[in-house]
């Protein structure tokens, strides 16, 4: 898994019923993009995330002009 700042990481839900978690990665501490990643989740929380199996990566848009 390869991430930058300002990407989001999405954590899906794992059981019926479960909702996605989503947040933008502040801070790449591993060597060259890889985990961990500091997280700002869309519920306020900020922590340090292993990411597993069910994580996904969304590159952040970059604007276009």
């Amino acid at each position: 898994m390869h991430a930058t700042a300002g990407d989001h990481l999405v954590i899906h839900g794992r059981a019926v019923g479960m909702k996605d978690r989503e947040g933008e990665i502040l801070e790449v501490r591993g060597a060259e993009g890889g985990p961990p990643y500091w997280v700002h989740f869309e519920d306020g929380h900020d922590g340090l995330v292993y990411p597993g199996p069910d994580c996904t990566v969304i590159e952040r848009q970059q604007p276009t002009h």
